[in-house]
């Protein structure tokens, strides 16, 4: 939330550190607490607080500096999927009091960052959503998230240019910093053909810059490090974040389960701080675990230089496509 300098817990702690963590998966650690899959989580916000508050809790004593509120799906299109397109701004609103309740616990400063996922509805020209009407959506959720009291607006897991577009126009100019996500799941892409490198430059030259951009979700923590440094290369000037997922799962005893555990995790924050990364936190798969061995990383301190495409697949796993133009600087804050 804001002081009375303006600033918010976001802005205060990228001034006075090297490196944030953010949280791990809602998701995850809904359904392994009973949230039953075509289910609504963002219905839980008032059905169950205490359960949300139990997952923001675990990632705060794991060490988070940031976290999420429960509001990935909490727009008026993804809503609608549930009949709950006229409850947007109470499922937000109740999001991010239940995410304050549980940062104000605690003595040390915590961001409550606000989800905003992607509508699920394809743009112009490809699907029958309008820019102007993708910002009202995304404006709505926005609103809400703001009028009760978050840090900074997370958009994340986009995939088209177009939908970017809306999301950062309509999350602009609220007082508040904005962060932008991609998912980078097919090819070293997104699903709608976006490179990092493409999101870099389109950061450069956006009217509606964001504070900070990166790589989410994905495929796995090895193609969210390469991301992060593509976006690293070809944007020198961003706060870069890698919120990498755990890998694809695999179906074994009845159950899911994720190939990158906590003893991964190591690796992967060493990496992607060295790739550029400035906040680093988890996605699907991940859990309170996950999140405690990248704080315990962060706080160990990380040197050394970017590291090779070669690297990372040998102590990540293969990579999707290989990086250009690697900065070959030490990672130093910007």
């Amino acid at each position: 939330m804001s002081n009375t300098s303006g600033c918010t817990n976001f802005d205060i702690l990228l001034d006075t550190h090297d490196v944030l963590v953010a949280d791990g998966a809602m998701g995850t650690a809904l359904f392994e607490l009973g949230l039953q899959s075509g289910g609504c989580p963002e219905l839980l916000n008032v059905e169950q607080p205490d359960l949300i508050a139990k997952v923001h809790r675990g990632y705060v004593e794991a060490g988070a500096d940031v976290i999420l509120t429960n509001t990935f799906g909490g727009n008026r299109s993804r809503l609608a999927l549930h009949k709950l397109a006229d409850r947007v701004a109470e499922l937000n609103r109740a999001a991010v009091d239940v995410a304050r309740q549980v940062a104000a616990s605690v003595e040390r400063p915590i961001a409550i960052a606000g989800s905003i996922g992607p509508t699920g509805d394809l743009f112009e020209p490809l699907g029958p959503l309008t820019h102007e009407v993708g910002v009202e959506i995304f404006s709505e959720q926005a609103a809400a998230l703001i009028d009760e009291g978050v840090d900074v607006l997370w958009i994340e897991t986009i995939s088209s240019t177009e939908e970017l577009k809306a999301a950062t126009e309509a999350c602009s100019g609220r007082g508040v910093p904005v962060v932008a996500t991609l998912s980078f799941d097919t090819n070293g892409h997104t699903m709608m053909g976006i490179a990092p490198q493409a999101f870099a430059e389109w950061w450069t030259g956006s009217p509606s810059r964001p504070t900070a951009i990166g790589a989410n979700c994905g495929v796995g923590p090895s193609d969210v490090v390469q991301a992060a440094g593509a976006i690293r290369s070809s944007a020198p000037g961003a706060i870069v974040i890698a919120k990498g997922n755990c890998g694809i799962p695999l179906y074994k005893d009845e159950a899911l389960t994720y190939p990158s555990g906590p003893e991964d995790m190591v690796a992967y924050t060493e990496l992607a701080v060295r790739s550029g990364a400035r906040i680093v936190g988890a996605c699907c798969g991940s859990g309170f675990d996950h999140i405690a061995a990248i704080r315990r990383t962060v706080d160990a301190g990380i040197e050394g230089p970017v590291p090779e495409s070669s690297e990372i697949a040998e102590r990540l796993g293969e990579v999707s496509a290989p990086r250009t133009a690697p900065d070959r600087q030490r990672r130093r804050r910007q």
